[in-house]
């Protein structure tokens, strides 16, 4: 593509929770189609504080699509129209000059607008807190041929262990449901030797914390799977669900 473009913005403003938000409209001229999202934001933020106006308010730390932090709805898709990406990874010139662009926060009840497009995802490490840990011994390390594991379970387990945290498949489950998530970081733990003490117990606990936090449930409608910009799989949730029935019925013989 050549040539810069001219666009329309649509973006959430909202001063903090406790008020109601709204759609704003701002033009932006100029735009390189070579800039990332995240760049062009940058760009309308100077120009609305050289005007004396408050700047949009956007998560970003990383921009390489590592941190999970660049949480937006662009046209009604989590991190924008592309697949495998996250916002700050999304470039301008996957939009035509001429465009209107819908910018929102993740809605969810579990992630609260903390301000403009900024939510307050801190649900999630509460979830990972509740039982996202190994037991490990004190003292040197074994030898890594010490643990065989297999190159599946060892795939696998790399696989969910790419989650970064974004809240894509929340923000686009028409549930809220964050069961790709928590999966994804029980999967992780569940497929190790390392992860093998606390397996049922960490299900169960974190699962618990999911439900408590105010995420709606799976029906498996593939959605987060579809727009999760790492590709964590549903399979992951299946998993979790076997895991979690296992340690219901453990617990149960337990008792009896």
């Amino acid at each position: 593509m050549s040539g810069n473009m001219n666009l329309t913005l649509k973006i959430w403003r909202q001063k903090n929770g406790n008020v109601q938000g709204e759609l704003v409209t701002y033009p932006v001229k100029n735009i390189s189609p070579d800039m990332s999202f995240l760049e062009m934001f940058d760009v309308l933020n100077e120009q609305l504080i050289s005007e004396g106006k408050e700047p949009i308010a956007f998560d970003h730390d990383c921009r390489e699509g590592i941190c999970g932090m660049c949480s937006m709805f662009i046209n009604g898709r989590a991190h924008g129209p592309k697949e495998g990406v996250t916002t700050c990874q999304l470039h301008m010139r996957s939009f035509k000059d001429g465009d209107t662009i819908v910018v929102e926060p993740w809605r969810a009840t579990a992630f609260p607008v903390v301000k403009d497009l900024v939510v307050d995802r801190s649900a999630f490490d509460r979830v990972i807190a509740a039982g996202g840990f190994i037991s490990a011994n004190t003292g040197n390390s074994q030898d890594a041929n010490a643990l065989p594991i297999s190159k599946f379970n060892a795939d696998t387990a790399f696989d969910a262990a790419a989650c970064i945290g974004c809240g894509a498949c929340v923000a686009t489950c028409k549930n809220a449901s964050a069961m790709l998530f928590v999966s994804a970081k029980v999967s992780q733990l569940a497929l190790l030797p390392q992860g093998q003490p606390e397996r049922y117990r960490r299900v169960q606990s974190m699962v618990a914390q999911m439900d408590s936090e105010g995420f709606g449930n799976c029906t498996n409608t593939g959605a987060c799977e579809a727009e999760c910009p790492k590709g964590i799989s549903i399979s992951n949730i299946a998993r979790m669900n076997r895991d979690y029935f296992a340690a219901k019925i453990c617990k149960e013989e337990e008792v009896n």
